[in-house]
């Protein structure tokens, strides 16, 4: 059989291919399409056309045809059996020592598109041929191609390359890449835009420009949030998804949580919260399923809460100044002793120039109309104290249930201690308050019916366990920014108890922090009492303390010196995890 025979042959044999990958591709419904040049350089916003000579291009980056699109397969096999004599008439004299001349291509990209040598390039395919050799022109594009790009990706990059041609980001940051999966956002980066140059407007007390406006929001919001999502590695957490994927999504989540809270979120806590919430790892979806299982099979009152410092963690991690609580949540149904709890949520955030999240726990049946004097009320007592406030309503069955959800947005919790848990076992596992502090992502500060602190005399109850060296941190920074007066009390216990003051003074001295020290032994009627014997020789005004040590089963078998505590000292507590 001569090679003309075997290359009619040859031919067949990749029609056949090219009729299974399209029945295949029907099936599937995947496109097995060249991709067509002209509709790539409109939807690419393709301009200039350069020579760029004779090279060598690698087989497989070429695309797309000019004009021939529709001829073959996306790899290349005919699909018209009119094409036969030619095509093996190209074969022979690829095979022949002559050859054949270099095809011609449009070069976009890293991509390729044949305007003349389909067939050629058809027969080196089937031939297994890695390059061929092509006289390239080069064409300009605001978005670059990539040769494994699929439809959707293209459409993606027509999607930025409009938005190039609409902002002119890429003439005025050169460096920027907002290359989005997400195809149909763009419009929501021009909306960030537009909104953000209204607003600097205002601030600048004068019109701003277009171009103006895109380069200050890509400096100082779009640059600042993708900083942010490096530094919570969020992009391994979302696999697949690019910077400005990311950007859109925490933009989306942050407007989802501020509509649900009633009041603005940070980008911080809201990158912080992205990843355990919405985190498309597969460890991490498994993660959360098994939290909701675990948290349908057990009892609210029964629940443990985060890891003991992880509230320290985050706060540290997204801290932006010397603050540890920049924002202080405080949650009342309106009652007059929850005023009262809120002028101490005030003194807090006077001293620590912070921000109040005033949140009014509605009746089932109470409307948000009706509830509208309260959240007046709380907006009225803290600008009268030049405190900034966002207050917000939300009607709940549980009290306890929705301040655990809303305390991981803020840095601490002030809650009015009117009804602690009680002596016996039943009055301890129905304490709803009792519920809050094993399951707060955050301090609290427990404020009993009654009180008017200054909070200027505080006494830090130390046995050197994890949650007490919470207390010990906290206890460091209130004494040296809020100016008040320490004491430290241990109770002994054993000897691991001796060495815990010990530990104390050398941490408290090492900050610079003078205090009073207390070793007392512990009495037959428990720790809690030696601690209530130096509160009240100290005149303490304030007690620090970790929070329950053991598990929430334990703890309401047993109950506890917190326990105790929540119903005999008469002043704030503030009780670290």
């Amino acid at each position: 059989m001569g090679n003309y025979h075997i290359a009619i042959e040859d031919f067949r044999r990749a029609r056949r291919q090219a009729a299974v990958q399209d029945l295949i591709g029907r099936l599937s419904g995947q496109t097995n399409e060249l991709l067509a040049y002209d509709d790539i350089r409109r939807q690419l916003q393709a301009t200039n056309l350069r020579s760029a000579g004779l090279h060598d291009i690698p087989l497989d980056a070429i695309v797309g045809s000019v004009g021939r699109a529709k001829d073959f397969t996306r790899s290349f096999l005919p699909r018209n059996d009119s094409y036969e004599q030619r095509w093996a008439r190209v074969k022979e004299a690829i095979n022949d020592a002559a050859g054949v001349p270099p095809i011609e291509v449009y070069k976009v990209g890293d991509a390729y598109f044949v305007i003349d040598g389909n067939h050629r390039v058809s027969v080196a395919r089937q031939m297994n041929l890695k390059t061929i050799a092509a006289q390239v022109t080069e064409v300009d594009t605001r978005v670059p191609l990539s040769p494994t790009d699929d439809p959707e990706e293209i459409i993606c990059k027509a999607r930025y390359a409009e938005f190039l041609e609409t902002t002119d980001l890429d003439k005025l940051r050169p460096e920027a890449d907002l290359l989005m999966t997400f195809c149909g956002s763009y419009r929501l980066l021009e909306e960030h835009i537009d909104v953000h140059r209204y607003f600097l407007g205002l601030d600048w007390q004068r019109d701003v420009g277009w171009e103006e406006a895109v380069v200050n929001w890509y400096d100082n919001i779009y640059t600042p949030i993708v900083a942010l999502i490096h530094e919570r590695g969020l992009l391994h957490e979302f696999p697949g998804r690019t910077e400005t994927d990311l950007y859109v999504i925490l933009a989306e989540y942050r407007a989802e949580l501020e509509t649900s809270l009633g009041w603005t979120v940070g980008a911080e806590s809201v990158a912080n919260q992205l990843a355990d919430s919405k985190s498309q790892r597969p460890s991490r979806v498994m993660a959360r399923f098994g939290h909701r299982l675990r948290t349908m099979l057990t009892p609210e009152e029964l629940i443990s809460g985060p890891p003991t410092g992880s509230w320290r963690q985050d706060r540290l991690a997204t801290r932006q100044d010397e603050r540890l609580f920049a924002d202080i949540l405080v949650a009342a149904r309106g009652a007059e002793e929850d005023m009262a709890m809120l002028d101490h949520a005030i003194l807090l955030a006077q001293r620590e120039g912070a921000r109040l999240l005033a949140f009014h726990v509605r009746k089932p049946n109470e409307t948000e109309e009706e509830a509208e004097p309260v959240r007046q009320r709380f907006e009225d007592r803290c600008r009268a104290a030049g405190v900034n406030v966002a207050a917000a309503t939300q009607a709940s069955t549980s009290t306890s249930r929705e301040i655990i959800a809303r305390a991981v947005y803020a840095d601490l919790v002030v809650l009015h201690l009117n009804h602690p848990p009680g002596e016996k076992l039943l009055g301890r596992l129905s304490s709803g308050f009792r519920k809050i502090i094993h399951r707060s992502p955050r301090p609290i500060l427990a404020v009993p019916t009654g009180v008017q602190s200054p909070m200027d005399r505080a006494l830090l109850a130390y046995d050197g366990s994890d949650k007490a060296q919470e207390a010990l941190f906290v206890a460091a920074y209130i004494a040296q920014r809020w100016g008040v007066q320490l004491a430290v009390v241990t109770v002994l216990k054993d000897e691991l108890h001796q060495q815990a003051l010990a530990e104390a003074q050398a941490y408290l001295a090492d900050q610079g922090v003078t205090a009073v020290y207390h070793e007392r032994p512990r009495p037959e009627s428990g720790t809690s009492q030696a601690i209530l014997e130096v509160a009240a020789e100290e005149n303490s005004n304030l007690l620090l303390l970790g929070g329950y040590q053991d598990s929430p089963v334990m703890q309401v078998v047993l109950g506890s010196t917190l326990d105790r505590l929540l119903r005999e000292f008469s002043q704030p507590m503030l009780i670290c995890r």
